[in-house]
């Protein structure tokens, strides 16, 4: 009885989070930071070293921008020549339309989920990168589905840690892989119903949970 009246005391207080439409549809970014942007922009900066030479992203090169360090040409993919800011057109599932060993180093942020054939696109991160050149990539492990891709090309896939580590290391080998993932059971909840970064502290942010992995991410290296 007594662990009984413990169990009650710690019902969870719903405010207004007892609702089935969310707070933000668009992951929060009309509240504030979206959550994994946090998580995105604290895993680029602690590799911020491996930033440099030929940085490529996919669309745009903000994070190459804003986190480089003797980067000498910033590249962008694009899959097909209506973005002015492409450098390479190509598509990341199909190598030979892809330069090879170009590519220092990649970041690939939050794409493998848009992309059904992830497997070969990981192929792709490889055939672009020069020897000992790295690609840091993140995924969503945690999400709501991202109307706006899905509607124009797909949202197929949430991954864990374990499923990024296999898929990688097929391509990579398993000792040039390294995978770790941010989240816990709050900035999950918040996450999903669109509370935005700002709304959390930093302990709260960053306290890590392995059974709920929001955004997983790799670090991984060309080597023949």
């Amino acid at each position: 009885m007594q662990q009984l009246k413990k169990l009650i005391r710690k019902k969870p207080n719903w405010h207004n989070l007892r609702s089935v439409e969310p707070i933000s549809r668009v992951f929060g970014l009309d509240r504030g930071t979206p959550i994994d942007r946090y998580y995105i922009e604290d895993f680029l900066s602690k590799n911020k070293d491996l930033i440099k030479g030929a940085a490529l992203e996919i669309a745009e090169s903000t994070y190459s921008k804003k986190y480089g360090s003797h980067v000498d040409s910033f590249e962008v993919l694009h899959a097909t020549d209506d973005n002015p800011a492409a450098t390479i057109i190509g598509d990341l599932t199909d190598p030979a339309t892809l330069p090879a060993n170009k590519i220092d180093c990649f970041i690939c942020t939050q794409t493998l989920n848009f992309i059904f054939d992830y497997d070969k696109a990981i192929q792709g991160t490889r055939h672009l990168l020069k020897e000992g050149g790295f690609v840091l990539a993140t995924v969503s492990g945690i999400s709501q589905i991202s109307r706006y891709d899905m509607d124009r090309w797909g949202d197929y896939w949430r991954f864990t840690t374990l499923s990024m580590k296999k898929a990688f290391e097929k391509v990579y080998g398993e000792n040039n892989v390294e995978v770790d993932y941010y989240g816990n059971v709050l900035s999950a909840i918040a996450f999903l119903t669109g509370v935005s970064g700002e709304e959390l502290n930093e302990e709260e942010l960053f306290f890590k949970d392995q059974d709920y992995q929001v955004t997983i991410t790799v670090k991984a290296q060309k080597i023949a």
